[in-house]
């Protein structure tokens, strides 16, 4: 024997360990991450599961609490229960609140983001106090605010409320936006000779529009859903969610989850217009 035949083994030459394929066990751990998060949606998402179905179930009677059967019905005959009229306020107030909240709270959100001035730190904390404040003592203030200048609840009365407390939350969704941008872009157009003005609107305005328009749709459906602030400012007036609280006390009607099923699908529209549009900005 040879000192060549005493070398030792290449590791090509070693038999190459059998890897036995894991078990559940071994796929539960890999993805367990995956199944807790789909158990949360799910666990999230099945309230608006019930109210879809039932939108299509064949009522009997004034309650729709129980499934008789696939029906149409309540697509198609929409305002036979009443809830037309309370809708349509609903709307008007949502696009009223939603168009000044959104305008009112950009600028706001601007202001804080880009400027410093006396009272900054104030106005930041005070911005986060409509949204950590139970709406209770919101609509009650804004309630006593308006008996105390001698106005009636009203139309006009619950578009106030309504933008006082869609405000913050505009203003937190833009002043994110802002905060993420990066500075180079603007400094890079102003060395392009871009005036202010131009920056604004050609770097500035196009990137943070994403934010706005977020914050815009968050202001029309906590508009459109709301009913404790709207209950103490509406007077004779009334939207869809007081409609639904007085119409619940004698059975509530599947055209009430009808609407509540299209309010979802259009914002679930909304969303995946917003990828695409996003993805093929990217591209």
């Amino acid at each position: 024997m040879t000192l060549l035949d005493k070398r030792p083994a290449l590791v090509a030459d070693r038999p190459t360990p059998v890897r036995r394929p894991g078990g559940p066990i071994t796929w539960v751990r890999k993805h367990l991450l995956m199944l807790i998060a789909l158990c949360i949606f799910l666990y999230m998402f099945l309230p608006v599961f019930v109210v879809v179905i039932f939108s299509f179930n064949k009522a009997v009677g004034k309650n729709n609490y129980t499934w008789h059967g696939f029906s149409l019905n309540a697509w198609t005959h929409l305002c036979d229960a009443g809830l037309c009229p309370s809708v349509g306020v609903s709307l008007q107030v949502g696009i009223i609140a939603t168009i000044v909240a959104t305008s009112l709270g950009t600028l706001v959100a601007f202001g804080l983001s880009r400027y410093r001035f006396a009272g900054r730190s104030a106005t930041n904390l005070l911005i986060f106090l409509p949204m950590a404040t139970p709406e209770v003592v919101m609509g009650s203030s804004l309630a006593a605010l308006f008996v105390s200048i001698n106005v009636n609840g009203g139309f006009w009365p619950i578009c106030i409320a309504h933008i006082m407390f869609c405000l913050s939350f505009v203003v937190v969704t833009v002043k994110a936006r802002i905060a993420g941008l990066d500075p180079r872009l603007e400094q890079a157009a102003m060395d392009l000779y871009a005036n202010e003005r131009t920056t604004f609107w050609r770097i500035t305005f196009p990137l943070v529009l994403p934010g706005i328009i977020a914050g815009g749709l968050l202001a029309f459906s906590l508009s459109f859903d709301d009913y404790i602030v709207t209950s103490f400012n509406s007077g004779q007036v009334q939207t869809f969610p007081l409609w639904v609280y007085g119409t619940n006390l004698r059975g509530l009607p599947a055209q009430a989850n009808v609407i509540g099923s299209a309010m979802f699908f259009i914002a679930l529209l909304l969303v995946v217009v917003g990828r695409l549009v996003a993805r093929r900005q990217k591209i």
